[in-house]
């Protein structure tokens, strides 16, 4: 009895957003440094060692070369754009709603690369690995944008555990 008093007299608790909390952590900046960090990486590797590589190929690792090189950039462009709103919201620069705006210019969904089809494997290493990053970084960087479009909030508990806690407290101990 005592504790449903107790339970009674707590206000309910605020749900938590973890997207909004996610956009503005420790974990957030750390993806937007490996992502800015992949664009500059990619861009070193297109222009250099990557355009060297490319005039080896064979017909068709040069087709793919070509194709999923630009796919690549694509995608980079694609995710910097997002990383550069979501962390204009962080530092206040932009509204959330001037974000939204912006970011539906932003398309995170497509350009899928044919990891697996004609000329993947005569593609260089190197390529094929920045390939592979950036679609991890792409599946991370949807999730959160989904999180953050939703406004998940974290399940609410069915009892607040503080107060079953101390209800038994106070009854062990003869309280009201």
């Amino acid at each position: 009895m005592a504790e449903e008093n107790i339970s009674a007299r707590m206000p309910p608790a605020a749900p938590i957003y973890f997207g909004k909390r996610l956009a503005g952590s420790d974990a957030f900046r750390a993806m937007f440094r490996e992502g800015m960090g992949l664009v500059e990486e990619t861009a070193n590797y297109l222009d250099g060692e990557g355009r060297r590589e490319s005039k080896g190929l064979a017909r068709v690792g040069s087709l793919a070369y070509a194709t999923e090189s630009m796919r690549l950039t694509t995608r980079l462009m694609q995710l910097a754009s997002w990383l550069l709103l979501q962390r204009a919201v962080n530092d206040g620069e932009l509204s959330a709603e001037q974000a939204n705006s912006e970011k539906s210019k932003v398309k995170l969904g497509g350009l899928a690369s044919a990891t697996g089809g004609p000329g993947w494997d005569d593609l260089p290493e190197r390529l094929r690995d920045l390939i592979t990053r950036s679609i991890r970084l792409q599946e991370r960087v949807r999730k959160l944008d989904g999180i953050l479009d939703t406004g998940a909030a974290a399940p609410e508990e069915a009892e607040n555990p503080v107060a079953r806690q101390l209800g038994q407290l106070s009854a062990a101990f003869g309280g009201k």
